[in-house]
């Protein structure tokens, strides 16, 4: 018993050193020793090979006690009406200033700070815009029970109705998004210039040149935002990730929550 337990430690300690490095490959081995060890500790501690197995998938199934217990449960409204917002203050979000000054470092406007809220879910924007460019950027704070996090994200809308954007969104979105949305993600953190010299080249790859870009007036985005909240749910209740319940709010449908499991176990991968 105990050459099996020192194996194990063994395994653990491997797949945690790995996974302590930088490099994709390493964090990856690391992951997949991380599966090898839960699979030993079963099989060695047990004796029995499909135990080893269940403890190797219980990594995979794990998601499911978040989504039964608390996402099955969470409702969004079915209007997510955009309103002005006070900023939060600085020790709940300590970088605002410094990525404020940071982005209108780069020659854009803070235009409005707008935000929603919904029971206990918030979310924070403050929006910018730079003419020149016909671009827009926001940083977004979102806000739910225990659960909190911000992203950047960098939107140029088309003339033919296409909206391009680059964002350094932490997680796989848990909502389908419209045909018409085009994202460039990046991973793991990123200053807004890099975020910015991204979006360009994104721009570049998709042939996609300033006169095909229409103009906004700084006032119309808080407005345009409203406008993609509301698509982007009627898009999901269309293709059956939400449903509408009895109060007129909507909630995940089965298949809604199946789609946040695999989105789950996309995050698994990419971040193992």
């Amino acid at each position: 018993m105990i050459p099996h337990i020192l194996l194990i430690l063994g395994l653990a300690t491997l797949s945690l050193a790995l996974r302590s490095f930088r490099h994709v490959l390493a964090k990856k081995l690391g992951g997949v020793g991380i599966l090898c060890t839960s699979f030993f500790a079963g099989y060695l501690l047990s004796g029995v090979w499909q135990v080893g197995v269940f403890c190797a998938l219980s990594w995979f199934l794990l998601p499911w006690l978040e989504i039964l217990t608390r996402i099955r449960k969470l409702t969004l409204p079915l209007e997510k009406n955009l309103r002005q917002k006070t900023p939060p203050n600085s020790s709940s979000f300590p970088v605002l200033s410094d990525l404020t000054e940071e982005i209108e470092g780069e020659g854009f406007e803070h235009v409005v700070d707008a935000g929603w809220d919904w029971d206990e879910y918030a979310q924070f924007f403050r929006l910018f815009y730079k003419e020149v460019d016909r671009t827009q950027a926001a940083v977004c704070l979102v806000d739910q029970q225990d659960i909190a996090f911000y992203y950047l994200s960098i939107s140029s809308r088309a003339k033919d109705g296409r909206i391009w954007t680059t964002w350094n969104y932490p997680f796989s979105y848990s909502l389908k998004l419209v045909p018409q949305w085009r994202v460039n993600r990046l991973r793991g953190e990123q200053t807004f210039l890099q975020i910015y010299e991204s979006h360009k080249h994104f721009l570049s790859l998709n042939s996609v040149h300033l006169d095909d870009l229409a103009a906004l007036e700084p006032e119309s985005i808080q407005e345009e935002i409203q406008k993609d909240l509301r698509a982007q749910i009627a898009h999901n209740l269309a293709s059956g990730v939400l449903r509408k319940d009895s109060a007129g709010a909507v909630r995940y449908s089965w298949r809604g929550l199946l789609f946040i499991w695999l989105q789950f176990l996309r995050d698994l991968v990419r971040f193992s």
